[in-house]
């Protein structure tokens, strides 16, 4: 496994996107709403990795929940796996718990989240993306 993505939860991700991009010295910034998820993300791609800005696009959605008990910063870490049904298997194995079943993520990735509990309070997930 290897670190895929740092994602942070932002209230406005253009605006946020424009900050990171400076900060950062990056000229492409790649937006995409994640339906299933409630989120507009803004990927910026870095060298060795992704930092992924996530706003949330309606009510329900689990980053609009963070905001508005944490407010803007650090959601979760992602790991990527060629394997993930595989290494959600061998985690369960090791008393990992996970936070729903595997689905589809951004950039027709296959996601599913560590609990934090598992992790001693870092939210993770573990990502697939297509070969």
């Amino acid at each position: 496994m290897k670190i895929d993505h740092i994602a942070i939860a932002v209230n406005d991700v253009e605006e946020s996107a424009k900050v990171y991009q400076q900060a950062l010295g990056v000229e492409h910034v790649e937006f995409e709403t994640v339906e299933t998820e409630g989120v507009k993300v803004a990927i910026i791609e870095l060298e060795n990795g992704r930092i992924e800005l996530m706003q949330p696009t309606n009510d329900s959605s689990p980053i609009k929940k963070f905001l508005d008990k944490k407010g803007p910063g650090l959601h979760h870490m992602a790991l990527d796996t060629d394997n993930i049904e595989g290494e959600v298997e061998r985690m369960e194995g090791c008393g990992i718990q996970f936070l729903g079943k595997v689905r589809p993520g951004s950039a027709g990735t296959k996601v599913t989240f560590i609990h934090p509990k598992s992790l001693h309070g870092v939210l993770a997930e573990l990502c697939s993306h297509p070969n």
